[in-house]
């Protein structure tokens, strides 16, 4: 598979480029951080999202979607990346959809999705670090079944129409089976929602279950099988996730290099000195080398290639890397103004962290790839 976009994939970059650009460029942030919004994006333009058919993105055509893949997905998550726009696009138009796809649940939630007036929220992570463990309860009660445990770092949880929630119906936490995946409402009994603002001063949340009672109807998938739509859901997020982060990253290479031509030291620019040079070419090579990464993983998603797992590790451990020294070097190369809120480099560096800590960071994406090469 060659490591360009055709055609018609060119065409949704450029689409969403000049979209994005002009509804949620990073002063679209900058107010809502600056607001003290309680929601952390704006639904109006999520439903401008649903309007241009991003948001069926992922969504066969049999349900009303424009039946494409993890490539054009890719496509808009880094204009959304270099914007540094807030959306909830990544948790409910990909790695939700993948999770519901193939469910008794996809007919229910996929209308709202495409409307751009639903919005689901992951429950995945329980600690300070992304693990593939899962100790929430889901015991047994009556037709149903009750949630007890604690999740975090629920992007958006606290205004979500859906709870995606990871829960242990058999095993211990590290156990591979005995995984349920769930459907909680967002008004469900005796579920607790605690909004945090992150570094990047988006929303996320802690939800705390204490007992709440769903019905069997809820499980996605089947009872103790949600590895399955869990690894979906995953794979799904993670190569997003780098998606985004390729156009943070590629946002705050694109600032650096402009600030070179334009700066001037003694009278001279501060392009034309070699030292920089060599960094903004080291930087380059480092971006691009994680874009066809990146490519070659959604590629592998959409072929259902065994080898995918693999691949969007190495895609988000590398662009995680990649983008890092992108938004550093972009801080350092700025020099003082880099440091001050008031200009954009800043708010780059800090995207970049919380979407490297997403669905687990460099570390924990290598590890695997290295015991599977023996070491």
């Amino acid at each position: 598979m060659p490591l360009f976009l055709n055609d018609e994939q060119t065409m949704l970059r450029d689409t969403a480029k000049d979209f994005v650009a002009e509804h949620a460029p990073v002063g679209h942030m900058r107010k809502l951080r600056d607001d003290n919004d309680a929601t952390g994006f704006s639904r109006d333009l999520w439903k401008q999202f649903a309007d241009m058919g991003f948001t069926g993105i992922l969504i066969g055509e049999d349900h009303g979607g424009l039946g494409l893949g993890h490539v054009e997905a890719g496509v808009v998550l880094e204009e959304i990346g270099r914007n540094l726009s807030p959306s909830p696009f990544l948790a409910t138009a990909v790695a939700a959809v993948e999770a519901l796809k193939g469910t008794n649940h996809a007919a229910r939630y996929y209308p709202g999705i495409l409307a751009g007036e639903t919005v689901a929220a992951l429950a995945i992570d329980e600690g300070a670090k992304h693990r593939t463990a899962v100790g929430l309860k889901a015991e047994r009660a009556g037709n149903g079944f009750r949630l007890t445990g604690k999740k975090q770092f629920v992007t958006h949880g606290h205004v979500a129409d859906l709870l995606i929630v990871a829960a242990r119906t058999a095993g211990a936490p590290d156990d591979e089976a005995g995984v349920t995946l769930f459907a909680v409402p967002k008004d469900a009994a005796r579920l607790t929602v605690t909004p945090e603002r992150l570094a990047d001063a988006s929303l996320a949340a802690r939800l705390e279950f204490d007992g709440v009672e769903i019905d069997a109807d809820a499980v996605i998938g089947e009872v103790d099988a949600g590895r399955g739509p869990l690894g979906r859901l995953l794979r799904a997020g993670r190569t997003g996730a780098a998606a985004e982060m390729l156009g943070v990253g590629g946002g705050a290479m694109d600032m650096t290099v402009n600030y070179l031509k334009e700066r001037k030291q003694f009278g001279t620019l501060i392009g034309s000195f070699q030292a920089l040079q060599h960094r903004a070419a080291h930087l380059y090579s480092e971006m691009e080398v994680a874009r066809a990464a990146v490519l070659k993983a959604q590629q592998l998603l959409d072929a259902g290639d065994d080898k995918a797992d693999a691949a969007v590790s190495v895609a988000k451990a590398m662009t995680g890397l990649a983008t890092m020294l992108s938004v550093q070097e972009g801080v350092q190369m700025h020099g003082g103004i880099g440091m001050t809120d008031e200009y954009d480099i800043g708010f780059y560096m800090k995207r970049q962290r919380v979407l490297a800590e997403m669905f687990g960071d460099a570390n924990f994406h290598a590890d695997p790839l290295a015991r599977a090469a023996g070491y």
